[in-house]
């Protein structure tokens, strides 16, 4: 805990004073540190001069270089700039005010959150204007007038719009970079939409063709549109330029080219980032010539992004080894940061329509996983629909199991296990009981093989077959698992699996499954950890509802010819 005291408003706050000794408090200040020290909430040049705070850490008397502690990161400011507190010196503590994030108010949060959401609200009012545009000069009734025709090309259009990604955020926002995309949708959704009134109502072609209604509403739509969005793109950019809209952001690399990119995002805030500072392990950097600090290695990621409150990260020509930066990956999705990439020979790479530029410079942004998306909660209500109606539907076939287990083996027919699900939370798994184990230790440490001598014929069948795992449809209805996902493990295996497989944690991100990609492809059993491991992060990685559906048909093609999943 900081030794610090309640302020109030008439209570003045006592700067810091840094003399060669060490740290002093000297007079009273409105933001920050006499000759030299923090002016207005900010850190200038990287440190404070003439006082002794350089290179991040106090010379000739406070402390020295490779002191400061990631997580004394501070934020002050009305630019978010970060102030660095030494190790161990109290009282320096920023007012609730300074800790704001840049551009608290109403219309930074709106356009720092809410571009997507604000360009859908613009493309929607101009389908409202293209409806009242046609019924304008109409007078009919019924579901093929003119305005329900335009309501519904209008919807064909947002969706086009969505499906081509034009209300994804974006660092160059420009509607002439727009406009061939959006007159292509344009022309599909007005296709798609006298189709399907053609479909729908049964009426001849010629109709839609002099039909000029419809065409000056769709029109006056498209137009709406464009003016809209570029109006929505000025907004954008100014509040970005007069940065309002801040994003904080972290850059991987203080070499050449993360420099360069700390030197164009502070000369051109329309793009939306605020560097703050490098993370950077390589000991020959001590400080940037961009004048930003080396807040800490790529250790020091998740601290930093917690502390400084960092929305965005750039890799520029990190020296991090490649587990590194599957670690900072992985980082940044858990921490929902955006992550862009300088791509390597960038000045080879032609700029399509997945990279963002930044000043000429191209930047890929690495989009979040697809579980992330709102489409997985689609899944989960997918997993209780299928899970609930396939219980009673298989009710006989349970049945009948559980009779055939019973007879075969005596009491107890189903089979608890604890396994690790989600986020590494253990859960008890349930499964038809097909051998007998002699112990519990036994149960929670042995692997498990096809040809154990101890399986009954049924057991065996139950095993080859898939159908011992029926029973887990009641944890899916629970939430404990989903119908596909990585296959769960018992704690024993997890424990040693997460040690010698370094991919094999990043499995625990979403609910274990009922059946899985590694399971399709001859995974399961006695088989190669490291490959599940891989094909599971594939499937986590690379998730639709799609892949879905193909994992599920393929499983039950698997059961029917009795090779298992």
């Amino acid at each position: 805990m900081e030794d610090t005291a309640p302020m109030t408003e008439n209570t003045a706050r006592p700067a810091l004073r840094v003399q060669q000794g060490g740290v002093q408090q000297g007079g009273v200040q409105q933001g920050g540190v006499q000759q030299g020290g923090v002016q207005q909430g900010g850190v200038q040049q990287g440190g404070v001069q003439q006082g002794g705070v350089q290179q991040g850490g106090v010379q000739q008397g406070g402390v020295q270089q490779g002191s400061l502690r990631p997580e004394s990161v501070r934020r002050t400011g009305a630019e978010g700039r970060v102030t660095a507190r030494p190790a161990g010196v109290r009282g320096a503590t920023a007012s609730d005010a300074e800790l704001e994030e840049p551009g608290s108010g109403l219309w930074a949060r709106l356009a720092r959150h809410g571009v997507p959401p604000f360009l859908v609200a613009l493309d929607v009012l101009a389908v409202c204007l293209g409806v009242v545009g046609v019924e304008w000069f109409s007078s009919e009734v019924g579901w093929d007038t003119p305005a329900r025709k335009i309501a519904f090309f209008g919807l064909a259009l947002l969706g086009l719009f969505w499906l081509a990604g034009l209300y994804r955020s974006r660092l160059s926002l420009s509607v002439l970079d727009d406009l061939p995309v959006m007159g292509g949708r344009w022309l599909s959704a007005a296709a798609i939409s006298i189709i399907a009134q053609i479909v729908w109502t049964q009426a001849v072609w010629r109709n839609y063709i002099i039909d000029w209604r419809f065409l000056w509403g769709a029109v006056v739509t498209g137009v709406c549109a464009v003016v809209f969005r570029a109006l929505g793109y000025a907004l954008v950019r100014r509040l970005r330029s007069r940065r309002l809209v801040a994003h904080r952001t972290l850059i991987l690399g203080a070499g050449t080219v993360g420099n360069q990119i700390a030197d164009i995002l502070q000369a051109h805030p329309e793009y939306g980032l605020h560097p703050i500072g490098f993370l950077d392990a390589d000991p020959r950097i001590t400080e940037p010539r961009s004048g930003l600090r080396v807040l800490g290695g790529p250790s020091s990621l998740a601290p930093v992004l917690t502390d400084a409150r960092v929305r965005n990260i750039v890799v520029a020509f990190s020296s991090m080894k490649e587990a590194e930066m599957v670690s900072v990956i992985r980082t940044c999705d858990r921490m929902k940061a955006e992550l862009f990439v300088v791509p390597r020979l960038f000045e080879l790479h032609h700029v399509d329509g997945d990279m963002d530029t930044a000043w000429g410079l191209p930047l890929v942004r690495l989009r979040r996983a697809a579980y992330r998306s709102p489409a997985w909660r689609v899944k989960r209500v997918i997993d209780v629909v299928v899970s609930g109606g396939a219980l009673l539907l298989l009710l006989p076939l349970l049945s009948a199991l559980a009779l055939a287990v019973r007879l075969d083996g005596g009491p107890g027919i189903l089979f608890r296990q604890q396994r690790i699900g989600v986020d590494g939370r253990p859960f008890d798994v349930l499964k038809f009981r097909s051998l007998r184990p002699v112990d519990d230790t036994e149960s929670a440490t042995n692997w498990n093989i096809s040809h154990d001598d101890r399986l009954s014929p049924i057991g065996r069948f139950l095993r080859k077959t898939s159908l011992d795992e029926l029973p887990q449809l009641y944890n899916i209805l629970r939430g404990d698992m989903s119908l596909v996902g990585p296959r769960p493990e018992r704690p024993h295996f997890v424990d040693q699996f997460r040690s010698a497989y370094p991919s094999y944690e990043a499995r625990h991100r979403v609910p274990c499954g009922l059946t899985g990609w590694a399971q399709v492809h001859g995974l399961r059993g006695d088989t190669s950890i490291a490959d599940r491991a891989r094909f599971d992060n594939y499937y986590i990685q690379n998730w639709s509802l799609w892949l879905d559906i193909k994992i599920i048909l393929r499983t039950v093609s698997a059961v029917v010819r009795g090779a298992g999943s």
